[in-house]
């Protein structure tokens, strides 16, 4: 490969001359190949690994000199001794000669410089390569991988640290690679390699690690086996890199769409609550002046598609976000002499304001939107224009009470925050606003807020009429999610006046079936029903949909899922917090088995279903605000709340009813709404009730003991038990597999594990580097789950060669096309795990039986075998099914197969004989079948005379071809089947209604008959047998 030249100053330095010539030297690096120096060909070999040599991918190099100088060029590399012959050949064939002509060195130097320089832009474009903005040495480590790993061009490598990994007790320097699917690390040291590989999807734990020994290594773990790297330059860096491709592989085992998201950007969606298909285009450290306090806050600002956002570095000191369709104008100011740039941006505003925003809301509920109505369901129907709380509040008979005084200066002191840091979107979000939550929103102010907090204002406001079209469309439609939804509608806060009666259950009906047709992989859970409830009693249908969608897709991500894997994932984060803050409670809460009962509970309905109504929307106005943190917190506080009797419990009832009646007890002393009965209560015992609880007690009690719980640690803890859980999931999909297909095939159980093992890695394989068919139509995880994996014709062929016997000669892929075909049942290219493996122990059948006739094949006497297919037969016959008649030319085609698949076998000719001995047999059996299917009014002479005519010429042609050669096999089997309406059936040999074979006394020319029908004999007497016989 020519490269551009490059200077090098010593030529002779670890490298050996192989041809030369006076502008010319061919060079071969010591260490490589046979004979490659002794000790320090060894040296080279290992110093080029661990300095990361361009000279272990390129082990041969051509340089130019001119004469009587010292400065050496290199302008080609080659990987084999014929890649670099070829280019040297070249050299001197067409510049050689050219270059004598030349007097000053100077100008050949530049004539060859110039002319390598043309080829490689020649070459590149011929061959459509554009420059990238990959370095060069980046480029080495790209070709490297590619070929010490025999990776194909579609695995794309992110990047390469040097480390160590411990290999037993010893550790061996190398390159640690990490690519999209895969971790890889190669060494290379005194003549001995270590390569090694290991799949993403295959990690079941990541961690990092400090010992006395190593301070600093990362310990990856899989199913089988656990790997130690340390000695990192950066492991930070290279530890954050490994968790996101270990999350983008976790999430393609997950939901498949792994495979065609790029998640690197989830966490910045996270901190800012924006929509899932937000891109960020960059990010940079700035301060950002703040008009209530008059203070410049440092930080850092994110630049995305539709957002400018901003976030301080103490965590809650100050956070904006602004989107750009909310500014009206941006002005930039250079001040000269300094890196500095002002950036001014003005926002709509009523006040005009800087860094203000228009009041988002209000617009929302001005009159003339409270005018636009529309009504998507039956026109008998009425549909909610308004928050359903709104419409059945109950109010105190005192027209003024302390509660609704405490409520006015709940709203008062939002509206004042309003002034000072602005309404809307593009508020500042500050340490006094998580106070202002803290002490409660107020109870017409809810909705909004939890639109703004959540980030469903943004989504609602760039998708206008989407929820109208989504309803209409999904209306009279009906599957497994609406039946569903139907069976949940009234057990969703039926205690509520609001879900009483038709409108609230229809506004319901409409949120909850209007999301199952936007996200179909969710459609719908139990619990979104109870938290769905509670946002239409607060928002607007439209609104509680957009929160609905916050809630499922960003803030609890796949909570609702079918099989609930976020909430298993926060679980063990759960588990592992509570391990930390209240560890004398651990030990005794894993024995009862408690923590993974209430924490679904919990987690997945925000304690809506275990508190009273009142007290719960104060957890959701937390949640809103802070996200899953706060349910993290307030968890913690009421198992450390309850810690001395838990201690004492017993069994898991005993402590599941201390926790219930402890929540029951929860009030919200502010709340100016009539107590609403709680169900919940009913489950506990008739003991003396708990005393009451103060929510904003036990908020502010969160807070202060388990406050110091961060964002970002969560995540690393989600992640951490993402490996397990998803793992345990496909662990538990392939044990139900095989169970469920063991007795239906010889295969062992660990067989079928591996089998299943090696079916789903071939899937992964085609979704990394490319397929025919489209890679989530292929693996679904809704399905049963023999169908979950399914595998097209092109993975098929890979495992055909893989496994199956007859995968030899030139006919492999044809013959794996009709093998897939066979297996195919419902014809839709696809074919699931069962096929396979019933498809592999059918061939696995075949090749036995075929071996063992290779094996009897020497002696005339057939009855042994015989005996054996009559064993393997009658245990079996309830599987079997009949196969299609083979006409003549079918036959001959079956023939061909047949003789090529042994071709350039050590026992080939052995195999052409046992085949030539088998179809004779069948053609022998087709024509007995035929005689005795033969029509009812032949005459008895007609019968007799064909029946005798029958073996004798069966029997000639038989020695004729068992003694003719392979070539001459196709025209003899076209003899045999004389007539053109010959049919073979492929099952008469193992008709599903024959009975037991009579084996002991059988000659070459008799005929098998059922026991039970006339006796054995030859063909020359007359039996009166049926026209209809079974032949074993």
């Amino acid at each position: 490969m020519w490269v551009n030249p490059e200077e090098v100053l010593m030529a002779s330095a670890l490298w050996m001359t192989e041809r030369a010539n006076p502008y010319f030297i061919l060079q071969k690096r010591k260490g490589h190949g046979d004979g490659g120096g002794g000790l320090a060909g060894l040296l080279v070999g290992t110093l080029d690994v661990v300095l990361d040599s361009s000279a272990r991918v390129a082990p041969y190099r051509i340089l130019y000199q001119t004469p009587d100088s010292l400065v050496y060029w290199t302008i080609a590399h080659g990987s084999s001794r014929k890649e670099i012959t070829e280019n040297w050949e070249w050299l001197e064939q067409n510049l050689l000669q050219t270059l004598s002509i030349f007097e000053n060195e100077n100008d050949i130097t530049t004539f060859v410089k110039g002319k390598i320089q043309g080829i490689i832009a020649e070459y590149n474009k011929s061959h459509d390569i554009r420059e990238d903005d990959d370095t060069d040495k980046f480029k080495e480590a790209i070709a490297k991988f590619h070929k010490l790993f025999v990776m194909p061009e579609e695995e794309k490598l992110v990047n390469y640290y040097s480390c160590s990994y411990w290999k037993g007790k010893v550790p061996r320097q190398g390159w640690l690679y990490l690519s999209i699917n895969h971790l890889c690390f190669y060494s290379y040291l005194l003549g001995k390699e270590a390569k090694l590989v290991i799949r993403w999807a295959d990690v079941t734990q990541l961690e990092k690690n400090a010992t006395l020994l190593l301070p600093d290594m990362v310990r990856v773990s899989t199913r089988c086996s656990e790997h130690v790297f340390s000695v990192f330059l950066n492991i930070n860096e290279t530890f954050k890199l490994m968790e996101q491709l270990a999350n983008i592989a976790m999430r393609q085992l997950l939901d498949n769409k792994g495979f065609e998201q790029d998640r690197s950007l989830e966490r910045y969606r996270a901190l800012f609550r924006l929509p899932k298909d937000e891109k960020l285009d960059g990010h940079t450290d700035c301060t950002l002046w703040t008009p209530f306090n008059k203070m410049h806050i440092l930080g850092q600002m994110f630049v995305s598609t539709n957002y400018i956002c901003f976030t301080s570095k103490e965590e809650t000191a100050c956070s904006l976000i602004i989107p750009l369709r909310e500014v009206q104008y941006m002005s930039y100011y250079y001040l000269l002499h300094v890196s500095l740039v002002l950036c001014c941006v003005q926002v709509s505003s009523q006040q005009g304001s800087v860094l203000s925003c228009s009041p988002q809301r209000s617009a929302l509920s001005s009159e003339g939107d409270s005018d636009r109505q529309f009504n998507l369901n039956d026109s008998r129907v009425p549909t909610a224009t308004q928050a359903l709380m709104t419409m059945y509040r109950r109010r105190s008979p005192e027209e003024f009470n302390p509660k609704l005084a405490k409520e006015f200066l709940k709203e008062q002191a939002w509206k004042n925050h309003f002034t000072e840091y602005g309404q809307g979107v593009c508020m500042y979000r500050t340490e006094k606003t998580k106070e202002l939550v803290l002490q409660g929103i107020p109870e017409n102010m809810r909705g909004e807020l939890w639109l703004l907090f959540s980030g469903a204002i943004n989504e609602m406001a760039t998708h206008p009429g989407y929820y109208e079209d989504l309803v209409e469309k999904s209306m009279g439609k009906y599957n497994l999610a609406t039946e569903e939804i139907e069976r949940d509608l009234h057990r969703s806060l039926p205690e509520h006046p609001a879900f009483q009666n038709e409108m609230g259950i229809a506004a319901l009906r409409r949120v909850l079936t209007a999301y199952a047709f936007r996200n179909p992989n969710i459609g719908y859970c139990q619990a979104m029903n109870i938290v769905t409830s509670v946002l239409l009693l607060y928002a607007k249908e439209e609104e509680a949909f957009w929160l609905l969608v916050a809630l499922c897709e960003r803030m609890l991500p796949d909570y609702y899922n079918t099989r609930v894997v976020g909430a298993l994932v926060d679980q063990g984060v759960f588990e592992e917090l509570a391990h930390v803050y209240v560890p004398q409670l651990y030990d005794c809460m894993q024995a009862l088995s408690v923590i993974s009962t209430i924490s679904l509970s919990w987690f997945l309905t925000l304690f809506l279903s275990v508190m009273p109504f009142e007290s719960a929307v104060v957890v959701v106005d937390c949640f809103f605000y802070e996200g899953i943190k706060v349910i993290f917190q307030l968890a913690l506080s009421v198992l450390d709340a309850n810690i001395h009797q838990l201690l004492s419990c017993k069994d898991d009832g005993e402590a599941m009813t201390i926790l219930g009646r402890y929540l029951d007890s929860v009030t919200n002393k502010d709340s100016t709404l009539p107590p609403i009965p709680h169900l919940h209560s009913l489950l506990t015992d008739n003991g003396e009730p708990h005393p009451e609880v103060d929510i904003f007690k036990l908020v502010r009690s969160s807070y202060e003991k388990f406050g110091s719980i961060r964002a970002d640690v969560i995540e690393q803890m989600r992640f951490k038990q993402r490996l397990r859980v998803i793992q345990a999931i496909e662990d538990t999909t392939k044990r139900n597999v095989v169970r469920t297909i063991v007795t239906e095939t010889p295969f062992s159980i660990d067989e079928l594990e591996e089998l299943y093992t090696l079916f789903k890695a071939e899937h992964l394989t085609s979704c990394y580097w490319g397929s025919t068919s489209n890679p989530m139509s292929r693996h679904d995880p809704s399905l049963p789950y023999l169908e979950q994996y399914r595998m097209d014709l092109e993975q098929f062929k890979v495992l055909f060669a893989l496994l199956f016997p007859w995968a030899c000669g030139t006919h492999t892929d044809d013959l794996a096309l009709r093998v897939f075909r066979l297996l195919d049942h419902n014809a839709d290219a696809l074919i699931n795990f069962r096929e396979f493996i019933c498809g592999l122990s059918d061939c696995l059948n075949v090749q036995h039986s075929v071996f063992c006739v290779v094996k009897k094949m020497q002696t005339p006497d057939y009855r042994m075998y015989l005996r054996l297919w009559n064993q393997e037969t009658k245990a079996k016959l309830e599987n079997m099914k009949d196969l299609p008649k083979l006409n003549q030319s079918q036959f001959i085609e079956l023939c061909k197969t047949l003789y090529n698949m042994f071709s350039e076998d050590p026992s080939e000719q052995e195999l052409y004989h046992a085949t030539a001995t088998v179809t004779s047999l069948l053609l022998e059996m087709g024509e007995v079948g035929k005689l005795f299917c033969s029509p009812a009014h032949k005459t008895d002479e007609e019968d007799e005379d064909e029946r005798i005519a029958v073996p004798s010429r069966s029997k000639q042609e038989r020695h004729q071809l068992e003694d003719s050669s392979p070539k001459d096999t196709a025209t003899s089997c076209a003899m045999l089947l004389s007539d053109d309406d010959t049919s073979v059936s492929s099952y008469s040999v193992l008709s599903a209604g024959s009975h037991e074979l009579q084996c002991e006394d059988i000659a070459e020319d008799t005929v098998l008959i059922r026991s039970g029908a006339a006796a054995a004999g030859h063909h020359g007497r007359r039996g009166g047998l049926p026209h209809s016989v079974s032949i074993d």
